[in-house]
């Protein structure tokens, strides 16, 4: 049949079929850990932890003047 699909390539794509989308496929579980890992990632950054970080690196580079470095001393 010029321009139309055999039976091996409905065959062949049954195969692929069933191999990505298969109820145990390892498309499935890998779909699932990688939405494990964009919820794990959207909560860290609700936590705001690197904010944190960030501001207390910040104070510590910031140039002081005398009195504060005095007081920091002390």
């Amino acid at each position: 049949m010029p321009g139309g699909f055999s039976i091996w390539h409905w065959v062949i794509v049954g195969v692929i079929v069933l191999v990505l989308f298969g109820g145990r496929g390892k498309l499935s579980s890998l779909m699932g850990d990688a939405a494990k890992g964009i919820r794990a990632f959207k909560d860290g950054l609700k936590d705001g932890e690197g904010d944190k970080k960030a501001d207390s690196t910040l104070d510590a580079t910031l140039p002081r003047t005398d009195k504060e470095k005095e007081d920091l001393k002390s």
